[in-house]
Order: C-alpha cells, then sequence, then structure tokens
C-alpha cells in the first residue's frame, strides 16, 4: 500500500467566478463595437441556447495572472470567468494551498471583471459594478489506476479531499468524512466525483463536459442570489411604506391609468425574473443522459438552487398579492369617486333645473 504522502498528482484547480453588473447586456453591440476581442463558442450539446453567451479574450492588465481559461459575457447582466492553475504534487500540499488559490483568485477575478466592466459599460442597462458574485472551485486530478484505485483512493485521501472541500487544513469528523465519501458519484469503474457547497473534487480522464456543469450551476447560484436581494429589497421598501402615494388624479376614471404608479415596476420585475429562472432552470436537456443527471442533481442539491428557487417563487407571490390588492383598492376609490361625480352632476342638473323653474314663474 503506498504511503498517502508519497504518490505525486498531476492535474488542475479550477476556479469559476461570475459577477452580476445590471440587468441586461447588449451582446450584439458589443460584438459590432469591437470593444473586446472575442473568440469562437460552441454551446455544449447539454445547453439550450437560450442565453449562449459571447466568449471574449480579457484585455491585458499589468496585474493580470495569464491563467484565466475562459470568460463570457451573458445577455442577462452576467460577466463570468473560468481559471485554471495546475499542479504536480501530493494531496497534501494541494490541501495547504487551496485556500490561498481561492483567496488569490478572488481578487484576480475583481480585477479582470472591472477591466471588462469599463470596456462595455455603455452597453449595459443600468450597470453597477457590481451587484453580486459567486464563486466554485474544482480540484480535478488526473486518475493514474497503475498505481492506486478508487477504492484505495477513498481509503488513503477520503479525509485530505473531504477537508480540502471545506477549506479546512486539519482533518474533519469521521462523520463529516464519511457523510461526503457516500454522496460521490462516478460512471466508469475508475471515476470517482465528490460535490460540497463551496468546492467539487473530479478524478476522470474526461472530465471536460463536466466543468460546464459546474460553471453553469455557479453562475444559476449567482442570479438565484441575486434576484432574492433585489425582490427582498422591494418588499421592505413596502413594508416601510416607500411605494409612495399615487397623485389624486390616479382616482380619476379614463385619465387615471397615465398616472405613475408606484409599484409598476414591479410588475415588470415579476416577468423579469420569471422567464430568467424559469430559461435557466430549463437551460439544461439531459434526457438519456444518467451521469451528467446525477451529477446536475447534485450540484442543485449541494449549491441550495431548490431553496434559493422556491423562496424567490414565495416572494414573487407575496408582490403579487400586494398588486392585487393595491389594484382592488385604487378600483375601489375610482368607483366611489366616479359615484360621487355622478351625484355631483344630478345635484348640479337638480339645481339648473330648480332655478329655470322659478325663471319660469
Amino acid at each position: 500500500m503506498n504511503d498517502a504522502n508519497s504518490i505525486l498528482f498531476t492535474g488542475n484547480v479550477y476556479i469559476f467566478h461570475a459577477f452580476d453588473v445590471g440587468d441586461d447586456i447588449n451582446l450584439e453591440r458589443i460584438e459590432q463595437s469591437r470593444a473586446l476581442n472575442t473568440v469562437p463558442h460552441q454551446m455544449p450539446k447539454y445547453f439550450k441556447n437560450y442565453h449562449a453567451p459571447l466568449a471574449i479574450e480579457v484585455p491585458h492588465h499589468p496585474l493580470r495572472s495569464g491563467k484565466c481559461s475562459s470568460s463570457k459575457i451573458h445577455n442577462f447582466g452576467v460577466i463570468s470567468f473560468v481559471y485554471k492553475v495546475p499542479f504536480h504534487d501530493t494531496l497534501a500540499n494541494v490541501r495547504k494551498q487551496f485556500g490561498e488559490i481561492s483567496n488569490q483568485y478572488q481578487e484576480q477575478s475583481v480585477i479582470d471583471v472591472k477591466v471588462v466592466y469599463k470596456k462595455i459599460e455603455q452597453y449595459i442597462s443600468k450597470p453597477k459594478f457590481f451587484q453580486t458574485r459567486a464563486a466554485y472551485m474544482v480540484l480535478e486530478v488526473d486518475p493514474i489506476p497503475d498505481q492506486i484505485t478508487v477504492d484505495q483512493l477513498k481509503d488513503q485521501y477520503g479525509s485530505i479531499i473531504s477537508s480540502t472541500l471545506r477549506f479546512e487544513t486539519d482533518v474533519l469528523s469521521e462523520y463529516q468524512r464519511k457523510e461526503m465519501l457516500a454522496d460521490a458519484i462516478g460512471y466508469f469503474r475508475g471515476d470517482l466525483i465528490m460535490v460540497d457547497t463551496d468546492a467539487a473534487f473530479v478524478y476522470d480522464a474526461e472530465y471536460s463536459e463536466l466543468l460546464d456543469f459546474f460553471e453553469f450551476a455557479n453562475i444559476q447560484q449567482l442570479e438565484l442570489r441575486y434576484f432574492d436581494r433585489v425582490l427582498d429589497e422591494k418588499l421592505n421598501r413596502l413594508y416601510e411604506g416607500e411605494g409612495g402615494k399615487l397623485p389624486l388624479r390616479a382616482y380619476l376614471p379614463f385619465i387615471g391609468s397615465n398616472a405613475s404608479d408606484p409599484i409598476a415596476g414591479l410588475s415588470k420585475l415579476r416577468v423579469d425574473i420569471s422567464v430568467i429562472t424559469e430559461r435557466l432552470e430549463g437551460s439544461v436537456k439531459l434526457a438519456g443522459e444518467p451521469y451528467f443527471s446525477e451529477l446536475y442533481d447534485l450540484l442543485v442539491e449541494k449549491l441550495d438552487l431548490a431553496s434559493w428557487r422556491s423562496g424567490i417563487e414565495r416572494k414573487l407571490s407575496i408582490i403579487n398579492n400586494v398588486q392585487s390588492v393595491y389594484r382592488h383598492n385604487i378600483d375601489v376609490n375610482r368607483e366611489d369617486m366616479l359615484t360621487v361625480l355622478i351625484i355631483i352632476l344630478i345635484f348640479i342638473e337638480s339645481v339648473i333645473g330648480f332655478l329655470n323653474y322659478i325663471k319660469g314663474y
């Protein structure tokens, strides 16, 4: 049996970063402007073309590390990066460096997104640097079946891998180690994938297609978190009575519909959120692909995407109810005002008739 620190593994640390920088980005105008150098990009066969991104080269910057393997602009307001850091070392040493790599590329990603953002700011609807960010890491190790089997990998390195994925340098409890290993999946006998909330371990010779799912799940979590925050801000304003008051003419029939409505924007927001979340959720097509389906389901579970989506749906439902009550009150007030106007007109007509009657005498 090999000593746990004697085997040198070769692989890569992949770091996924995504930033929400606005409502929408006009990809066509960016291409036409040549503000950035674009690179060919083909959507993975497991993803629909709802939100085909624009693949770009990150402009040169003195502080750039040069390890950005992929950068994309997404039309729903997101800029994403994938960084690749190769290694040839023991897994124990990789664990020591894992947190440091994470911190390094947190800073690097901010530098890179700022460079890209400045180039495309004029093509962003409601630009803001930046509103929300999300990050995920993948420790990819090249299989060496002639030196170690998957079972030996689990037994000898299970503790190191588990603590690495939790960004810990000490060994986790036996319960935590067993729980993480119990959720591990693999397609062939020599494959092993462990997915956790902030990082994953991939031991698969044909791993390239798997990276697309990690990148997509990270972006999906980013958008769900962003929408959740936006809805929280809107609801807090409503609770605090900052929605604003309607002008008196808003209650007048016919012309009242042209008055500014302090919560009219919520309808558009509700539609935009529903469309984007539905399309993101429906972008993955995995019929007949049990391995990828299992991986994606595991990512949905570990990144808590279902809970984020459920929370957003609850808040959208609250907004819908608020709008219904709001509209009902407006309709009632308009009916009351119309009734008052009718009474006033009848009264005026009666007075005029009475005066004409008196004059006749």
